[in-house]
C-alpha cells in the first residue's frame, strides 16, 4: 500500500466502524450516507488486505488484525489532530472547538460551571463535553479521547504533564436541624450518627479511603454515586457526610445545611489537571488550561 494513495480520512472511518461495529451507526455518527460508509469499509478492506469486520448472524465482529490495528490507529489520529491544532492559530472568540474533559460532579460544580460562564462571553463557540471519572479515565487520556483529566493526584498517570489547581480541605456537613451539629464536632458525636458515603464507579473517593482507616466503625446508612447527591440525602435527616469545603459552601444555602470541622486530622486533597504529553503545544488546549488554572486560583 502506497501512503500517497491512501486517504487518511479512512482512519477515522476505521476507528468509528470498530467502535460501533455497525455500518449504519458509523454512518450516522460521521454524518454520511450508509452507502458512503460501506464504500469506506470496502476501501479499508482493500488497503489493509483484511475483512476488518465480518458479519456473524446479525452482528459485525472485528477481525483479529483489525483489533491489533485499532490502538495504533487511535494513536495516529490523536497525533494528527494535535499536529493540526498546533499548526493553526486559536482564536477563542471565533473557535468552534469542542474539548473533552473528564471531571467529577464536584469539580464540575465548583470550577467548570464558572468556567462555562466565562466561555459564554470570551469563547461563545467553544463547547465542552464532560464525562465522569471511571476506571477507564487514565486509559481514555492515554488514547487521546480526553483532552483534560481533572482529578486528585493519586489518580494521575505519571507519564503525562500535570498542574496543581488547588488544595481542598474536607468538612462535616449535615442538616441544620441535626442535633449533632449544635456544637463542636467530636469523634463520639461523629460516630454516633449515620453517614452518607460516596463511591464513584465502585471506587472509593479520596476522603472515603482515608475515613475507612481513621473511622472503620462509622455507620454508613446511604452509599451515593456522586457528591452532588449528598445534600439531598442529608436534608431533614440526622445523617452526616464528609465532603469538599468548596462544594459544601455552594450547596449550604440551597439545602439549609450546617458545616463544621472534621474531628480527625485529614490531609488536604490536591486537585490536579492532566493532559496528554503530545498535546503540550496545542494552542487551544493551552489557552483552556490557563483559563482553568486562573479560575481555580480564584475559587
Amino acid at each position: 500500500m502506497r501512503l500517497d494513495n491512501f486517504d487518511l480520512n479512512l482512519l477515522v472511518a476505521f476507528e468509528v466502524l470498530l467502535e460501533e461495529r455497525s455500518v449504519t451507526r458509523a454512518a450516522q455518527r460521521l454524518n454520511v450516507t450508509q452507502s458512503a460508509m460501506s464504500a469506506s469499509l470496502k476501501r479499508l478492506r482493500g488497503s489493509f488486505q483484511d475483512e476488518i469486520l465480518i458479519l456473524h448472524g446479525k452482528k459485525m465482529i472485528p477481525t483479529q488484525h483489525a483489533l491489533t490495528l485499532a490502538p495504533e490507529v487511535s494513536i495516529t489520529l490523536m497525533r494528527l489532530k494535535t499536529l493540526i491544532a498546533t499548526g493553526t492559530g486559536f482564536d477563542p472568540a471565533t473557535s468552534k472547538r469542542r474539548f473533552q474533559i473528564n471531571a467529577s460532579d464536584y469539580i464540575t460544580t465548583v470550577l467548570l460551571v464558572p468556567l462555562i460562564e466565562h466561555l459564554q462571553v470570551e469563547a461563545p463557540g467553544v463547547r465542552l463535553n464532560l464525562s465522569l471519572p471511571s476506571s477507564q479515565s487514565a486509559a481514555r487520556l492515554e488514547a487521546g479521547e480526553t483532552d483534560l483529566l481533572l482529578t486528585p493526584d493519586e489518580f494521575l498517570d505519571s507519564d503525562h504533564p500535570t498542574e496543581l489547581l488547588f488544595e481542598e480541605k474536607h468538612v462535616v456537613v449535615g442538616s441544620k436541624g441535626n442535633p449533632a451539629l449544635s456544637g463542636p464536632m467530636s469523634i463520639e458525636r461523629f460516630l454516633k450518627c449515620g453517614h452518607v458515603a460516596v463511591r464513584i464507579s465502585n471506587q472509593d473517593t479520596f476522603v472515603e479511603t482515608i475515613l475507612k482507616k481513621l473511622a472503620p466503625e462509622r455507620r454508613i446508612e446511604v452509599a451515593a454515586q456522586s457528591f452532588i447527591q449528598v445534600p439531598w440525602l442529608l436534608r431533614g435527616t440526622n445523617r452526616l457526610a464528609v465532603m469538599h469545603e468548596r462544594l459544601a459552601k455552594v450547596t449550604q444555602p440551597i439545602f439549609d445545611l450546617a458545616v463544621v470541622e472534621v474531628p480527625y486530622e485529614l490531609p488536604l486533597m490536591r486537585e490536579m489537571m492532566q493532559h496528554h504529553i503530545s498535546k503540550t503545544r496545542d494552542t487551544g488546549l493551552s489557552w483552556l488550561r490557563e483559563k482553568i488554572v486562573r479560575l481555580a486560583q480564584q475559587s
